[in-house]
């Protein structure tokens, strides 16, 4: 017995990675699983429809159900295709992990407008458009007094978190993700569905260049704290029945700790009876900063 039998489960950017590894195990538990990746390269270039097809394979090696799907989950029909391939292949839709994406890291200054409307679409609106059908999907089934049994897991990032300088596109869509999982859950509670999002922390083609200690290679002995793998036991759990009640969510996965966010939350504050003026703020600011830091915040975790 799986933690997710006869669930129906789609998975982006599932070819490579971390979406590899997530739909991998939430087969594994049990869920037939439509795997989406349209195989580009890093950048988002090309297509190689072999990528989805191979995961579909391991999955059906091991034991498990799968089929594989090139849609663009980007563009509005592909989204809709996606979710219609799912319900069409298996009957039904009850957990989608958005994870595609692609990086074209460059510093503010040296961005072009393709690589950050590129960037963006892929990310914001790649986890939007397959969530909107989703969404619509689980409505008809509960305005015709249906079970709906609804999971959104999004993929968020440390970038979206705490920003990381070159990735100005990438931190964010990323952070928007944050803030969109938040207004898609209070949107769908009413329905019974959850939406929560990870950031993960791992060894990915994108992370392969960012340094910080994302090392390029895995560890001659022992755990391998930022193996892909790592991240998909937190999206099973999340699309669980235990966590039916967890929504709003946003956890950093790394290794074998995860962390709760607790977003944008206040630090401090200064008040007085009527308009502020700019020099009264002025005065104020050693008080609206007493023991805080004035410049730029720090990066991730205790920083």
């Amino acid at each position: 017995m799986g933690l997710l039998d006869g669930k129906v489960a789609i998975v982006t950017g599932a070819g490579r990675g971390i979406g590899r590894g997530e739909a991998l195990l939430l087969a594994a538990e049990g869920a037939r699983v439509v795997v989406n990746d349209l195989g580009t390269t890093l950048d988002g270039a090309g297509a190689d429809t072999s990528v989805a097809q191979t995961v579909v394979e391991e999955i059906t090696a091991a034991g498990g159900t799968a089929v594989a799907n090139q849609d663009d989950v980007a563009s509005w029909e592909g989204a809709r295709r996606l979710v219609d391939h799912a319900v069409e292949s298996f009957g039904d839709l009850n957990i989608l992990v958005n994870n595609a994406g692609f990086v074209r890291d460059r510093m503010s200054f040296n961005m072009d407008e393709d690589d950050f409307d590129s960037v963006v679409r892929v990310h914001l609106k790649g986890h939007f458009a397959p969530s909107r059908f989703a969404a619509s999907y689980w409505r008809s089934r509960s305005k015709a007094g249906e079970p709906v049994y609804g999971r959104v897991i999004n993929t968020t990032s440390e970038a979206g978190l705490w920003g990381t300088p070159g990735q100005a596109n990438y931190a964010a869509a990323k952070g928007a993700i944050y803030s969109m999982t938040l207004v898609l859950a209070r949107e769908l509670e009413r329905l019974g569905v959850t939406v929560n999002a990870v950031a993960p922390r791992a060894r990915t083609r994108m992370t392969e260049t960012l340094g910080g200690g994302f090392s390029p290679d895995q560890p001659a002995e022992g755990f391998d704290d930022l193996h892909p793998d790592n991240i998909a036991p937190a999206v099973v759990w999340l699309a669980s029945e235990s966590a039916g009640d967890i929504s709003g969510q946003v956890f950093m996965v790394t290794g074998g700790r995860v962390h709760l966010i607790d977003g944008f939350s206040e630090a401090a504050a200064v008040s007085k009876e009527g308009r502020w003026t700019a020099a009264e703020l002025v005065e104020a600011q050693e008080k609206l900063f007493s023991g805080r830091r004035r410049g730029t915040p720090g990066f991730g975790i205790g920083a």
